[in-house]
C-alpha cells in the first residue's frame, strides 16, 4: 500500500493523475472558449482561459508539468476545434508562453503570479503574430501588434489575478509542498 507524504514526492501516479486532471481542464476552459464571442474586430484576442490552469501548472507542479500540459492542451484542442494553421499559431504562441512561465517562475514568488501572467501573455501574442508573419509571409500583420499586446496585458492580468486567488486557496499547492 502506498503511503502519501505532504509533498508528494515519490507519488507518481499521483503527480499524473493531478496533470491529466488539469490538462483535461485546460482543454475544456480552451473549447469553451472558442464558443466565446468576443465584441472585438480583430482577430487574435481572446480571454486567455485555458492559460489559467497552464500557470497554476508551473505553480504547483513545476515547469517540465505545466509544458506538458500546455503541449497537450495545443495538441488536442486544436485537433478537437481547429485547423493546421491555427495549431501552428496555437504552437508558436504557445512555445514562446511556455518558455516565459518554465524561464521565470523561479524568480516571480506565486503572490505575484498576474505578473508572470501578464509576460507570458505578451510572449504568447509575439509569438503568434512572428508566426503569422511567416505563414503569410509578410510583415503587415504586425500593424495589430499594439492592440494585441495592450489586450495581452489586460487578459493576463484577469487570468493571473485568478491563479493567485487559486494558489492561496488550493489545496494542491499545499499537497505537493509547493508554498
Amino acid at each position: 500500500m502506498l503511503r502519501w507524504d505532504k509533498t508528494g514526492e515519490g507519488q507518481p501516479a499521483r503527480r499524473v493523475a493531478l496533470l491529466a486532471m488539469l490538462t483535461a481542464m485546460a482543454l475544456v476552459l480552451f473549447v469553451v472558449e472558442q464558443l466565446i464571442p468576443l465584441p472585438v474586430a480583430i482577430p487574435g484576442i481572446k480571454l486567455g482561459l485555458a492559460n489559467v490552469v497552464s500557470l497554476f501548472a508551473v505553480y504547483a507542479l513545476g515547469p517540465g508539468e505545466a509544458a506538458a500540459c500546455l503541449a497537450a492542451r495545443i495538441l488536442l484542442g486544436n485537433l478537437v476545434c481547429g485547423s493546421v494553421s491555427a495549431m501552428l499559431y496555437s504552437a508558436a504562441g504557445g512555445l514562446c508562453c511556455g518558455a516565459v512561465l518554465c524561464l521565470l517562475v523561479r524568480v516571480i514568488p506565486r503572490e505575484q503570479a498576474w505578473v508572470l501572467s501578464i509576460l507570458s501573455a505578451l510572449a504568447h501574442i509575439l509569438g503568434q503574430c512572428a508566426a503569422a508573419a511567416w505563414m503569410l509571409g509578410s510583415a503587415l500583420v504586425l500593424v495589430y501588434l499594439p492592440v494585441l499586446l495592450l489586450a495581452a496585458m489586460g487578459t493576463g492580468a484577469l487570468t493571473g489575478s485568478v491563479v493567485t486567488v487559486l494558489l492561496r486557496r488550493s489545496a494542491l499547492t499545499r499537497l505537493f509542498g509547493k508554498k
